[in-house]
């Protein structure tokens, strides 16, 4: 009588290539395999290189961002030099006047990058405090619910139902034709943060019923680790998503309103500025071309970066599109 076989030990399941596997134990060890799982987070960044659209992006905002932090070292002349013999001069190569140079004789290329400069603080300090207390105040109405997530979402809706550019510019006529940056980031993030509010609270709402929120309470953890430590990472993916949008949104709205004289007071350069200031003389085409060229491309690499982390982080994704 033969022995009845026994099942060929299986060692427990990995994860490889996005599919659940179970190996056996005598081949993984004479193979010399060493299988590790991969936590969501690996997958969401490998999702998000294999996005090319979502790398040109990067780079790109790399570059140009990377060019305006680094604007005293990088810009070939201070953007307030003047210099008379060089009046609307076309871009050339000599004095590395790339851009040409303005109607005082100003290197616009210089310009430009302190412009950059100028939008990067904006778009990034606008995402990032917007983010921030939208997050706050959408986690306390999905959690809380009842009378609390009333009130909230109330006072959130008026704010979403003003008119934000007649808002803007009126707040920008009181303060003055121009203003400091951080006047703008605090004009700007007072509207930004609804939309991250709303869609936080939403996904509390959801999550406040599943098991492991059931699981938290049961043992005794308080409401703020249960929000903050148990819930806050299954809203991450979200709140960067529209936080990166939020940085081009910004962006083209501080452009918007320097463009309409209520913007970044002088004579710190900004890109709307300088578009604006260009249209002074038509015949210059480098004035308006130049500055904007560089605003498109900022909002295009951002999209493109943002669509990216979209299609990385939702955990139902499972092929790149791009």
């Amino acid at each position: 009588m033969t022995e009845p076989t026994t099942p060929l030990d299986v060692k427990p399941v990995a994860v490889v290539d996005g599919m659940a596997v179970g190996v056996p134990l005598d081949l993984a060890a004479a193979e010399g395999m060493e299988l590790t799982a991969r936590s969501q987070w690996s997958y969401a960044r490998r999702r998000f290189i294999r996005h090319r659209l979502a790398m040109i992006g990067l780079l790109g905002l790399i570059i140009i961002f990377g060019a305006g932090a680094l604007a005293n070292l990088v810009a070939p002349y201070s953007f307030d030099q003047i210099d008379l013999t060089l009046v609307l001069h076309s871009p050339t190569t000599a004095g590395h006047h790339f851009f040409g140079t303005d109607e005082i004789g100003r290197d616009y290329l210089s310009r430009v990058i302190y412009g950059i400069r100028t939008s990067e603080q904006v778009g990034l300090t606008v995402a990032i405090v917007s983010s921030t207390f939208g997050l706050f105040i959408g986690a306390i109405a999905g959690y809380y619910r009842g009378w609390v997530d009333n009130v909230i979402m109330r006072i959130t809706d008026l704010v979403l139902t003003l008119p934000v550019l007649v808002v803007l510019l009126t707040v920008a006529a009181l303060l003055g034709r121009s203003a400091s940056v951080w006047t703008i980031v605090g004009i700007l993030a007072a509207f930004f943060w609804t939309p991250i509010a709303r869609i936080v609270r939403g996904v509390f709402l959801s999550l406040r019923e599943k098991e492991y929120v059931e699981a938290a309470k049961a043992v005794g953890a308080g409401d703020l680790r249960i929000m903050f430590r148990h819930m806050l990472p299954n809203t991450l993916g979200p709140i960067i998503v529209n936080g990166t949008l939020a940085v081009a949104d910004a962006i083209i709205i501080e452009a918007f309103l320097s463009f309409l004289g209520f913007g970044i007071a002088d004579p710190t350069p900004s890109l709307g500025k300088l578009v604006a200031s260009g249209q002074q003389f038509p015949q210059k085409w480098w004035l308006t071309v130049l500055p904007g060229l560089v605003l498109v491309i900022i909002v295009i690499c951002v999209n493109f970066v943002g669509d990216g982390l979209r299609d990385a982080l939702d955990p139902q994704q499972r092929r790149v599109r791009a």
